[in-house]
């Protein structure tokens, strides 16, 4: 199992480097629509769609995805033009932040498809669009926002392992602690502050701002996990697909980025003002 798991993560992050730095900017945008569609058929079965709605969903999501990136501007690689998408960022932003922890707290779950639906259309396409958006900045943006990400998860996972008492969200997901939490910051810290002097910037004065939004990043990449936990949970599903030999399903690869690549994109238009 740890052998397959470890296999397929260095296909993926060859396959990711690859197309992050080669493919062209319409093909970028192509292949984040696909992911897209990919991860919508994973968000249907999380719903307990029926087979016609949950393929629908997933041709649908992956249409609009590449049509929004196309009207953006970003098949061109013009990371101006996602002006166009500030709305949709918005949203995502009030729902992870406002919504989420209502509903990780009282454990809401799907009644009506129409509703799964329209929480899969703010889960999913922002991250997509934000995928194409801050690659179209520059492949190290990109990969510079994802790595923080992946650090928080790093290091909750061995932190957890080796000093975790105290259940974070028992019900939710047993696995995860408050010291893997604690532990993922302060890894995320060390690694943000630890680009920043690498890169020579200037960022003393600004410092307790750029821990705070570090800090946030974190525990927004944590609710993102825990979201797709529950709903996983509530399906009776151990992973969101079995895609990825050893890792589950897109779902599984991308739950925490759902939830901090909108954000990061919505800043980087933010202050481009």
């Amino acid at each position: 199992m740890l052998k397959e798991r470890v296999v397929t993560a260095i296909l993926l992050l060859g396959g990711l480097l690859g197309a992050v730095f080669l493919l062209p900017a319409a093909g970028w945008v192509v292949l984040c629509a696909a992911v897209c569609a990919a991860a919508a058929w994973e968000w249907g079965g999380l719903a307990r769609f029926e087979y016609p709605l949950r393929m629908s969903t997933a041709v649908v999501f992956g249409i609009v995805c590449a049509m929004l990136g196309f009207l953006a501007g970003l098949g061109r690689g013009e990371p101006a033009g996602a002006v166009l998408l500030i709305p949709l960022y918005g949203i995502s932003a009030l729902f992870w932040a406002f919504v989420v922890p209502f509903w990780l707290a009282r454990k809401w779950t799907f009644t009506r498809p129409l509703l799964a639906s329209l929480v899969g259309f703010v889960v999913l396409i922002p991250t997509a669009l934000a995928l194409m958006q801050l690659r179209a900045l520059g492949p190290w943006v990109l990969l510079g926002t994802m790595a923080v990400v992946w650090v928080a998860d790093i290091a909750a996972y061995f932190s957890g392992r080796a000093f975790g008492r105290h259940k974070l969200a028992p019900s939710i997901s047993p696995g995860k602690t408050w010291e893997g939490a604690v532990g993922a910051v302060l890894a995320v810290l060390l690694f943000g502050f630890g680009v920043l002097v690498a890169l020579g910037a200037d960022h003393a004065g600004g410092a307790p701002a750029i821990a705070a939004a570090l800090i946030a990043w974190t525990a927004l990449s944590v609710v993102g996990d825990l979201f797709e936990s529950l709903l996983k949970r509530q399906a009776g599903l151990k992973d969101s697909g079995a895609l990825l030999p050893g890792h589950g399903g897109i779902l599984d690869r991308i739950d925490s980025l759902t939830s901090t690549l909108p954000l990061v994109a919505l800043a980087t238009l933010w202050l481009a003002r």
